[in-house]
């Protein structure tokens, strides 16, 4: 008995959402989820007049709201107000630095999507998420039943599923989470540039709100998530955005072409991809970041126009040519 205690001891915990307690709402600044948790989110509103669409922004991996500072108040003059909040574990949310489990961020985007649903009646909405909140996007969306969106923008989503990791990786991964889950990991000695924004690679540093030391048992539910999301792309049915960097150190081209590929079998006329030969993994944050608003701003507008930076048509190329 000791001993199958030690060992449940150790297994990789998820800490999700508790029992339903109230309605869920939106406050000042604060998205009240249906168990009573506060999740801080930021709005980007608008510098005109007349709406054209909103965008509910979802961050990535250990970051928070803060990361669609700088695309929101550009979208904000281009007749789009944006939403952004701290994901469970993360930024200003309770439990700190802890799974909610993938149930739990598929069920407050719902729950988010339909307050925003009821705040801009008749708008159209669009889902972004970034990295680990692309993956979010893509379960979320895949799910049988949810809220109806215009469309979904991933940016370099996290599609990096076990079966398209190296072995080891994943045997060490499964060891140390069912070993020492607790254990935390600051990633210091792994040389990735995620982007060539150094003023924005600073300030991420300095930011308190943004994790530097990830639990293991944290680490192995992303990885989770990543091979829901893989495995997800036939179910996709709204409208989609892909958006990829070259140079992304991040998310490994062969997941994403991998992805990709299962996307274009399944649904090969709802997707726009778009490569940039010098974006890194925080394309909106990037020296070039500008750019890849501008071509959010036409795909929303349209969905099919030829985008103005011209990476839809390099992405043709790679792909044609079998060099990605």
């Amino acid at each position: 008995m000791l001993l199958l205690t030690n060992i449940l001891g150790c297994m990789p915990r998820v800490y999700p959402a508790g029992a339903s307690v109230t309605t869920a709402q939106l406050l000042d600044n604060v998205f009240v989820t249906s168990d009573g948790s506060l999740l801080p989110f930021k709005t980007w509103q608008l510098q005109t007049q007349k709406i054209k669409a909103v965008i509910i922004a979802l961050h990535g991996f250990n970051d928070y709201s803060e990361f669609f500072e700088q695309a929101g108040s550009y979208f904000s003059q281009h007749q789009i107000i944006s939403y952004a909040y701290d994901q469970r574990g993360f930024g200003q949310s309770s439990h700190r630095g802890l799974w909610a489990g993938i149930d739990t961020y598929i069920a407050d985007l719902n729950s988010f999507i339909q307050l925003i649903k009821i705040r801009h009646p008749d708008i159209p909405i669009y889902l972004l998420g970034e990295s680990m909140g692309g993956a979010v996007v893509i379960s979320t969306m895949a799910q049988a039943y949810q809220f109806k969106v215009d469309g979904i923008i991933l940016t370099a989503p996290a599609v990096w599923a076990r079966q398209t990791m190296p072995w080891y990786q994943n045997v060490v991964l499964a060891t140390m989470s069912h070993t020492v889950p607790w254990m935390t990991l600051t990633g210091e000695s792994v040389e990735i540039m995620p982007s060539d924004n150094i003023e924005v690679l600073r300030a991420l540093a300095q930011d308190p709100l943004v994790i530097k030391e990830t639990r293991i048992e944290t680490i192995y539910g992303l990885v989770n998530l990543m091979d829901q999301a893989f495995n997800s792309a036939e179910c996709l049915s709204a409208k989609t955005f892909l958006l990829y960097g070259e140079k992304d150190q991040v998310i490994p081209k062969q997941a994403t072409y991998l992805f990709l590929n299962n996307l274009k079998q399944a649904k090969p006329n709802h997707y726009t991809l778009a490569i940039y030969q010098n974006g890194y993994h925080m394309l909106l944050r990037d020296l070039q970041a500008a750019i890849v608003w501008q071509d959010i701003d036409v795909w929303i507008d349209s969905l099919s126009s030829p985008l103005p930076s011209g990476a839809d048509i390099r992405a043709q190329q790679l792909l044609d040519n079998e060099e990605y």
